[in-house]
Formats: C-alpha cells, structure tokens, sequence
C-alpha cells in the first residue's frame, strides 16, 4: 500500500482526532452507514485533494465505507495535520502529505494521487483539475466526474467551461447553500479568528480590522471579529457588497486608505495582489496581516520579501518583517490560510454540512454520469435539502410541514 507521510508513529493520536471529529459530524456519519449497506461506490477510484484534516478524514472514511479505493494528497503545501495523514495510511488510504511541503513536492503528491487514474475527482481549490487537464489529459477523458469544494476552484472550473476545454462534469459543492451559508461564513469566521488568536495572543477588542472581501468568507469573519470587540473596516470591489457592509454597520473605503490605520488585516477575496508593496509602506508599525483566501497570493509575500530590510521567525506562526522605514509587519502562516496553518480549520460541526455534500455529490455523479454534459453544476437542490433535514433532524430540531392546501395555494396563480 503506497503512501508517504510525516511520521506514521503519529497514526494513533490521529485515529484519536478522526473519532473526536466524528462525534461531531452525525450527518456524514448517517450517509456513511447508509454507504456501507449499499455500497454505491464499489470499484471506483476516487482521486481528492483536500486540506488534510481530521473532518476530511472522516469524509474519506465515509467514502471507502461505500465501496470507494480513494487516493488523497494535500489542497495546501502547509494544512496538513500529520497525525491525520499518518492514521489514514495506516488504515488502507493512499496518501502523500505532511506539513510543510515544498512547492516542488506538493506538485509531486497531486501526481501521485492524479497517475491512480481515477473515476472521480475531489478537488479543493481546482489543482488537480487544472493538474488533469494540462498534464494528464488521457487520464482526464476517462473521469466520471468531480467536485469541487471551494469558490476560488468553482471561478477557476467555470472559465475552464467557458473556454471549451472541461473534460469531464463537475459538481460546485461551493455552491449548495448547506455549504457556503455555514461552512464559509460561520466556520471560517469562527476559525479565522482561532488562527489570528492562536498565533498571537492578543486582544482583539479595541483594534481596527480590515477584512478585504464581503463575500460570504469576507462577512462571517468581519461578523465574528466584531463580536469580538474590534472596529472592522471592509474594503470590497463589487459596489453591491460594499452597500451590505455599509447596511451591515461596517466602515467600507479603499485599501488605500484603510493601511494608514488597521491595526490587523485579513483578506477574504480569492483574487491576488490584494495587499501590496504600496500599501505596506503606509502601514502602522506592528500591523498583523492574515490571509483567510484559498492561496498565499492575497497578501503579497513577494512585494513584502523584497523591500524587508529584514525578517525572522519570532514565534511559530509568526514572521516578522522589517520596512526600510524601520516599521514592522507580521506576517502569519507565511501568508497562506491562516485558520488552517496556524489552527485546525472549521469546525467539525460545519464540515459535517459541507463533507455530507461531498458524499452525496460522488454517488450522484457515479449514479449519473453517462447522462451528464461536461459542464459545472450546482448541487441538485434535493439534495442540499436532504443535507439540510439531517442536520436538523441531529440536532432534534423539527419544523413544520405545508399542508396540501397550502402547497395548492402557493403554487396557484389565480385569485
């Protein structure tokens, strides 16, 4: 059984953390002993690349329970957590992660998982879509399908549509409401704010914030650091985004103003360049900056290298840079994801919602696939509802029901 990790010895702390994660996750569990009956995914190879975590753990496990051989590498050079990676060697999956790829080998590990030849594809942020179809495009033809878990991979699959060159259909699990309502709101707000915590310490009440992005990320973690006591700026370009975070209750201005005074600065955009060298030169000495987007490109590390006079590693997650004004920057997780480098990622309670899509999304596309145009789709909305149900149904939360004369009524055009 192939397999390269950090330490395998770390394989039962691991197991330890996919069972805490899995008490915390009934919906996923409910479709993994459902999978185990009827086996909807005997014979397939499924290819993932996905933040290797204790949640993603136990939607791997949930989709060997159904039949699948799954092969999993890392969607972020440094999210990986390597007693995860080690228990699930250790229990029958191909992976190749550890924290703290090189770029070199965290290209080499999504090869390997891309040359199992998969049926499906898992992807977190289009990597290993983007991987099949420039370098692997005799693997790409034979695909059933994929999915894909991320805004930043759904924008970089539908240019691909667009361009007339997607090889095979593809799911955007971004997109099922049971998914970005929770998953990018409450749980990257929740641990976007972990990692900033975990990282530094310090007190949040009292300092100006600046999230750039009101999306769905941008407005979870400008939520949750204000109830944390802190002034939150947000800066945006799309003007009806900006208008909600003006209704909301947020200042909203140009980044170029918003670096004279943010104390901290976290992007939410999945774009680049979102914080450069002219901005860093404007800032307050002991400005933090954090990035919550999927890739380290949001706050340029690069601008930021080339006019350091200096930096040094002061604390685990923390890079301190000198300005040739003689201010300092710090820069956490190396400008990658903070709530996953510097933390654990979302809670187990949100990926059950967004892993639980996940599962039902790999058995559609195997159950469908023939009948399905190389094309992006949205998470058939019966069953975001059903993930939406079980939800409440674990929570023991029960809701009305319309009555037949009700259902007549709101489906009536007539007086």
């Amino acid at each position: 059984m192939e397999f390269k990790v950090r330490d395998i010895t770390l394989a039962d702390r691991g197991s330890i953390q996919i069972e805490w994660a899995s008490k915390h996750m009934p919906v996923v569990n409910i479709i993994g002993n459902e999978f185990e009956k009827l086996k909807p995914l005997r014979n397939i190879r499924i290819a993932a690349v996905l933040h290797v975590t204790k949640e993603t753990a136990v939607l791997i496990k949930t989709l060997i329970r159904g039949g699948a051989e799954v092969w999993l590498a890392a969607s972020n050079p440094m999210s990986t957590q390597d007693d995860v990676a080690a228990a699930l060697a250790r229990d029958g999956v191909h992976v190749f992660a550890w924290k703290g790829e090189t770029q070199e080998e965290y290209f080499w590990a999504i090869n390997k998982v891309a040359e199992c030849e998969p049926h499906i594809v898992i992807d977190d942020g289009g990597d290993l879509h983007v991987y099949l179809h420039t370098q692997k495009v005799d693997i790409a033809t034979k695909v059933y399908g994929g999915t894909e878990e991320t805004t930043t991979g759904v924008l970089r699959l539908k240019a691909m549509e667009k361009d007339g060159i997607l090889r095979y259909p593809v799911i955007a699990v971004n997109n099922a409401l049971t998914k970005y309502l929770f998953d990018n709101r409450y749980g990257t707000g929740q641990s976007t704010v972990d990692g900033i915590l975990r990282a530094t310490n310090m007190l949040l009440a009292g300092k100006t914030v600046v999230v750039a992005g009101y999306g769905w990320v941008g407005r979870g973690i400008a939520w949750r650091i204000r109830g944390m006591g802190a002034r939150v700026i947000v800066t945006e370009v799309n003007p009806i985004r900006a208008l909600e975070a003006v209704m909301d209750g947020f200042d909203v201005m140009k980044m170029d103003r918003a670096a004279e005074v943010g104390d901290i600065f976290i992007t939410a955009t999945g774009n680049i360049d979102v914080i450069t060298k002219d901005h860093y030169l404007k800032m307050k000495n002991g400005v933090i900056l954090a990035n919550s987007g999927h890739f380290d490109v949001e706050v340029s590390v690069k601008d930021l290298d080339s006019i350091a006079t200096s930096k040094r590693e002061l604390r685990e997650c923390v890079t301190e840079y000198t300005l040739p004004n003689g201010r300092r920057l710090y820069l956490l997780g190396k400008g990658r994801l903070v709530n996953l480098v510097c933390a654990e990622g979302h809670p187990s309670e949100v990926m059950d919602m967004s892993f639980a899509n996940q599962a039902l999304s790999v058995k559609y596309i195997v159950e469908r696939y023939t009948s399905l145009k190389k094309k992006v789709y949205d998470v058939p909305i019966e069953l975001d509802m059903e993930v939406a149900e079980l939800k409440l149904k674990s929570m023991n939360i029960e809701i009305d029901r319309l009555t037949e004369s009700q259902r007549k009524y709101i489906e009536s055009w007539s007086l």
